[in-house]
């Protein structure tokens, strides 16, 4: 009973309905979306055995990685929004499982790196991976024409959102 709740609960728009039926079942195509999107993170961040801040935190470790970035203990201050104190233990604990080293800052002796390991690449892969490859899949099943029409949907509705943020 309480999930039933829970679940009309994040189909019901805060809002007055699209006027046409096709728009009803565009918006709770959205919604459902967006809850699907909710559950597959909760699955990912289980899988990958992580709490959802370690987890997030090494997430952008990897990223950083990737992009070639030198990432530093206040960057995943501002990254995270969170204090020194929770950086410090969420960096202790990533170190611990051995997904992210501390490299010496090559100029200033006092200050460090955080590298995500191999280790930490493989496990936000593998905790990522379905949930990824199933929204590639159906994306790769679209015919051009229908892939640029639901582009322009999400980016236009995107684009409204972010002037709330």
């Amino acid at each position: 009973m309480p999930l039933t709740v829970v679940r009309h609960e994040s189909e019901h728009l805060y809002a007055e309905q699209p006027e046409t039926d096709a728009g009803r079942r565009l918006s709770e195509a959205i919604l459902h979306l967006w809850r699907a999107e909710r559950d597959q993170m909760e699955q990912a961040q289980q899988s990958s055995e992580l709490s959802t801040m370690d987890l997030t935190a090494l997430r952008y470790l990897v990223q950083g990685r990737r992009d070639g970035r030198d990432l530093g203990p206040k960057d995943l201050m501002v990254m995270l929004n969170t204090s020194s104190a929770t950086v410090t233990n969420v960096v202790d604990r990533l170190v611990a499982r051995d997904y992210v080293q501390r490299v010496d800052h090559p100029t200033d002796r006092r200050a460090h790196y955080l590298v995500a390991t191999d280790a930490a690449v493989q496990r936000v892969d593998d905790s990522f991976a379905p949930h990824h490859s199933a929204i590639v899949a159906v994306i790769n099943e679209l015919p051009e024409h229908e892939a640029e029409c639901a582009a322009d949907v999400v980016r236009r509705i995107a684009k409204e959102l972010d002037k709330f943020v």
